[in-house]
């Protein structure tokens, strides 16, 4: 009787070893959710198996229309994946609203309904909400929303007459439950027109990308900040990762050991990316991607090979009908 019963706990544990080896092995591929045009027709998504070229889902076409907001936009969509086991997306449903849109879905096919959310509702001078993202904080089991607002008579040290006299700076709420919200407040403020921030934590340390949104004289690239807290402490911008183009909508992924920022060249038309080992020393790779005809920035995360191929099945099926 006792070696029965030890062989049957040999099994067991052999079984569970070889079912969690299985599921921490499991592939896992890149998705890229993205919009075209300005936001009308929604959520765009494509994926990836070596983080360069890029394939779009249900044959380029849109596999979410918006609804929330006035304006009814869906641009820089931006998802996550959620302690909760659960997809957010936050994306910027106008470019005059005080609110920003969210949903959320188990399945990146059916989401629940959207709604916005109105950080901004309380400064009378706030212009817009643009381009937000959100950053799952581990530790803390919290997520972090941020953005980025004009707020009129707001630092005029850098306002200035071009592109509708916009003067960004990058504000942020936090919540357990997206029910829930801290009140809004300012996230950076890097002494120049800033937009398009995306968040990665690594060794301990956090490392936003931005865009610095200057006209006079026109930056309009891509920086680093950084911090050893996620919602406040990051320092002076580094010079420029990106090119001489003009480049907005930084989005990151580590693949094969490289970190790539990808980004969208919107006055050419077509994506570009970067990539560093170090995340110090970049080297320009936008020959070597391959994104959809059409795609603005949006941005990158990872599923499980057999969440994609699920994705596929369920698209495949929504075409043929």
């Amino acid at each position: 009787m006792k070696q029965q019963t030890l062989l049957c706990i040999c099994i067991c544990t052999l079984i569970i070893l070889t079912s969690t080896y299985c599921k921490a092995k499991e592939p896992e591929v890149y998705m890229f959710s993205y919009f075209m045009g300005n936001g009308e027709d929604g959520l765009h998504l494509a994926y990836s198996l070596d983080g360069l070229t890029w394939e779009a889902l249900n044959d380029g076409r849109s596999v979410l229309s918006p609804t929330a907001g006035e304006d009814k936009l869906m641009r820089d969509p931006c998802i996550i994946k959620g302690g909760d086991g659960n997809y957010h997306m936050v994306w910027t449903v106008s470019w005059t609203e005080k609110s920003l849109g969210y949903a959320t879905s188990q399945d990146l096919v059916n989401w629940n309904e959207q709604r916005t959310i109105p950080v901004m509702a309380h400064e009378e001078g706030a212009r817009n909400t643009w381009a937000p993202e959100i950053f799952y904080d581990v530790e803390d089991d919290i997520y972090m929303i941020f953005w980025s607002t004009t707020i009129d008579g707001m630092y005029p040290e850098t306002q200035s007459n071009e592109e509708s006299g916009y003067n960004h700076r990058k504000y942020y709420t936090t919540t357990k439950d997206f029910q829930n919200f801290s009140p809004t407040s300012l996230l950076y403020e890097p002494g120049f027109n800033v937009i398009d921030g995306t968040i990665i934590k690594e060794d301990n340390e956090y490392i936003m990308f931005i865009k610095d949104e200057t006209r006079e004289p026109a930056q309009k690239n891509i920086r680093i900040t950084r911090s050893n807290k996620l919602n406040s402490g990051y320092g002076k911008a580094s010079e420029p990762i990106t090119g001489e183009y003009w480049a907005e909508g930084p989005t990151v992924a580590k693949v094969n050991g490289q970190w790539i920022v990808y980004f969208d060249k919107y006055i050419e038309k077509s994506m570009g990316a970067v990539a560093s080992s170090d995340l110090e020393n970049w080297k320009d790779i936008s020959e070597q991607i391959s994104f959809p005809k059409g795609t603005r920035h949006g941005s990158v995360f990872k599923i499980s090979s057999t969440e994609l191929q699920k994705l596929m099945e369920k698209f495949e099926r929504k075409t043929g009908e």
